[in-house]
């Protein structure tokens, strides 16, 4: 992916210099202080330290070939957008799971001017660790200094963190209880210490957790630990296919997300997330009613495994689906809503969405990058070894066993698309006749 400088920006190779030469009135934004004796925390980032760490030996954590962002000398980044102008928001979010979609709501933030974090692991967390986020949009490509980090244990929380929970549902209840007992610093004091010492609060008492997924699992879970929580409902498309690179593809505006508290309402909590997400190129319109739009959601996110298995034209992504293809997509589809209706579930209607969407989220090119799927694809095709079919197509199965309404195709869709995964095959080769075949002939209605 090819990179093109922004206006006002500073290109790279002399960025490098002022990188150096700016050293005495620009911090860079996190740091890497030596770890205590018997730790192994080499990347931990400490926001609340002062300019020197106490034994004279702190590291910058620094991107040398950027100069974008500075410390406030309070623990604040302060991210140099285009015109080289800094703007700081008061609350600092932190994404768990920088891939495609929290990539992009990251991506986006930073640009905006707000305090961000990245959460990521493997070869994506180095590739952001020593070169920052490559931020492709239909207007060029960027890269983003922002910080990224492994896990909780790497950095200090606040009181006015945001968390939001942006990784595949499979994920959520191991990535969940790592955070939930994290504690806070300045926040609510919450007992004593084994000597009767005050001690911090924790993450589950004092922070918002904003899950930002498909599927309509993970506010449950998120609720089982944190006190507050609030559902995101993502139309946002993007695709992260390599280490270290993102690419949003909404244009004019990245993306449409729906936000609210879970299990309803709203509070000046989802307020602020939302006037923040505004201003960084979303539309993000608050509600009592978030889960609606998630259940409308997943009634499409049906055809993700679809689309991972027989490819892009099948699921109908283009247009009508052909043939057998389009069958399948019609049998997945009636399965859902008639659990949904079955279940007294309500959902959107497609007319809502498209008049909330109108065409100010229409997809668009990223130069260097090519798009071949939604979010079940890009695990394929990443190889990945999971897929969130389990709860998407898996919700709709686990509903019908419960009512006792049968969902043959959304069965056939979960057993073939989790097969795939552990097999590590590419997507787009199972043809449709061989779903239909798995599923069996049409069940009539009850």
């Amino acid at each position: 992916m090819s990179s093109t400088s922004s206006p006002g920006r500073t290109p790279a190779a002399a960025t490098t210099r002022a990188a150096h030469s700016s050293a005495s009135r620009c911090q860079p934004h996190a740091r890497r202080d030596r770890p205590e004796a018997g730790t192994t925390d080499h990347h931990r980032v400490d926001t609340h330290a002062p300019t020197v760490a106490r034994d004279g030996l702190s590291l910058q954590f620094v991107f040398p070939a950027l100069a974008d962002c500075c410390d406030d000398r309070q623990g604040r980044v302060l991210y140099l957008g285009k015109g080289g102008r800094a703007r700081i928001g008061r609350v600092r979010y932190i994404i768990i799971g920088a891939g495609a979609v929290g990539g992009t709501i990251g991506g986006c933030l930073a640009q905006g001017g707000h305090e961000v974090i990245l959460v990521a692991r493997g070869a994506h967390l180095d590739a952001l660790r020593a070169g920052g986020l490559r931020f492709g949009t239909p207007d060029g490509t960027e890269v983003l200094p922002i910080p990224a980090i492994g896990g909780p244990g790497e950095l200090d929380l606040r009181p006015d963190d945001v968390l939001v929970l942006a990784t595949k549902s499979q994920d959520s209840v191991a990535v969940l209880a790592e955070w939930a007992r994290q504690p806070v610093h300045g926040g609510a004091v919450e007992g004593g210490d084994a000597r009767g010492g005050p001690v911090t609060g924790s993450a589950a008492r004092d922070l918002p957790v904003v899950c930002a997924q498909n599927g309509v699992a993970n506010e449950r879970f998120a609720l089982r630990r944190f006190s507050r929580v609030y559902g995101m409902c993502t139309w946002l498309p993007a695709s992260h296919l390599a280490p270290g690179e993102v690419a949003g593809h909404g244009r004019p505006k990245a993306g449409l997300l729906f936000v609210g508290r879970y299990p309803s309402g709203t509070d000046e909590t989802i307020e602020r997330i939302a006037a923040d997400l505004e201003g960084s190129r979303f539309l993000a319109p608050v509600g009592p009613d978030v889960m609606r739009w998630k259940y409308r959601k997943l009634l499409g996110n049906l055809g993700n495994a679809i689309e991972a298995l027989c490819g892009h034209a099948a699921a109908g992504r283009d247009g009508v689906a052909p043939g057998a293809a389009r069958e399948l997509v019609d049998r997945t589809t009636a399965e859902g809503t008639a659990v949904l209706d079955a279940a007294g579930i309500g959902y959107a209607s497609e007319a809502e969405l498209r008049d909330a969407r109108g065409h100010q989220v229409d997809f668009a090119p990223v130069a260097g990058t090519t798009y071949g799927g939604g979010s079940s694809w890009q695990s394929l095709s990443r190889g990945t070894g999971s897929i969130e079919v389990d709860f998407l197509n898996g919700e709709i199965v686990l509903l019908g066993r419960e009512l006792g309404v049968p969902v043959p195709v959304n069965e056939a869709l979960q057993r073939l698309a989790n097969r795939a995964a552990a097999e590590h095959l590419p997507p787009g080769t199972m043809p449709p006749e061989r779903i239909l075949a798995e599923a069996g002939p049409r069940v009539p209605a009850v």
